[in-house]
């Protein structure tokens, strides 16, 4: 389907699903919508997004209300999967939430916000969606905020939102995490992986496309709306055990894990922005950190892929993402 620029053509200005992103979780929910026979929008400023019949991709800057108000002209969800850059969370996300919320009033769509778990600061034991949100860092307060702003807005009877809240993701096009580009070529390489904070902390991490699925049934579900849920995930693992994992599924044999000094974690930052954007989030490493995704698994009927078929599926994407860069490199 040819891309569109906000103008008429395509699906635009029909009731569609829109799809705010296309970095892991926009570009699966969008995937998944269009397998599922809806039709469907990507709003990015580039662009981007799958290639598929039912799926239009709008340049747009979804941080311009009124840009953003012609790109999604009839909706009837729209999900909020953008990414700011990491270092520039504080400055970013104020104005493009209160865009998205803005059109969503405005069309009459049902809001879906992607989050995370930053909002909930550190805790000792296992989070749930009862959790009050009392994040120490600045991400997590821009994040804290960013709900009681659409929950206040559903409140008024303005709107109708829900968030889906995740731990770390992983899996198909995902790179830019904890369990991703840093760690699973090397893995595949059969190197030893280094690791931040206590490689034998418990953690929790979620399949990028369990996220997908639970966006989905939070759009479509009327029992989701004025509230928060955390997407589906397995029992957690610690890093050494996550990496032991993915080695036996990879290759059948473990590599060395190892934990990444706070000297040199300090030292990286001074030259790479986003390792020095690390330090206020260093608790989620350090301690247990470990989610509870039973309200949604109960509510919704979902279940978390399971660890063994997610890595091995996040496996396939990479080496074939190799493969393929190989090719293209070769010519």
């Amino acid at each position: 389907m040819a891309d569109g620029d906000g103008g008429d053509g395509g699906l635009h200005g029909t009731t569609a699903h829109v799809v705010i992103g296309a970095g892991p979780v926009g570009w699966t929910t969008a995937a998944m919508l269009a397998d599922a026979g809806d039709d469907v929008r990507v709003i990015t400023r580039n662009g981007a997004g799958p290639l598929h019949p039912r799926i239009e991709r709008i340049r747009a800057d979804a941080a311009d209300p009124a840009a953003l108000l012609r790109a999604a002209a009839g909706a009837v969800v729209i999900f909020n999967a953008a990414s700011p850059p990491y270092r520039r969370w504080a400055s970013d996300w104020p104005p493009l939430a209160a865009s998205v919320l803005s059109v969503a009033e405005a069309t009459g769509a049902v809001l879906v916000t992607v989050s995370n778990l930053y909002a909930y600061g550190p805790t000792d034991h296992a989070m749930t969606e009862s959790n009050a949100l009392a994040a120490t860092s600045i991400k997590g307060r821009v994040r804290a905020q960013v709900w009681r702003d659409v929950l206040a807005a559903h409140d008024a009877g303005r709107v109708r939102v829900t968030e889906l809240r995740s731990s770390d993701y992983f899996g198909p096009r995902v790179l830019t995490s904890q369990l991703g580009d840093r760690i699973v070529p090397k893995v595949l390489a059969g190197k030893p992986v280094s690791v931040i904070g206590d490689p034998d902390a418990p953690h929790s991490w979620t399949y990028v496309t369990d996220v997908a699925r639970a966006l989905v049934a939070l759009g479509r579900d009327e029992r989701a709306w004025g509230r928060a849920w955390h997407a589906p995930t397995n029992a957690p693992m610690s890093p050494r055990q996550v990496v032991d994992a993915l080695s036996e599924a990879a290759n059948g044999e473990r590599v060395k894990v190892r934990a990444i000094s706070p000297l040199v974690l300090k030292a990286l930052g001074i030259f790479v922005p986003d390792v020095r954007e690390l330090a206020e989030i260093r608790y989620q490493f350090d301690a247990p950190f470990v989610v509870d995704s039973t309200a949604a698994q109960a509510t919704f009927g979902l279940e978390p892929t399971l660890m063994d078929t997610a890595l091995r599926e996040t496996i396939a994407w990479y080496r074939n993402r190799a493969t393929t860069e190989a090719v293209l490199d070769a010519h």
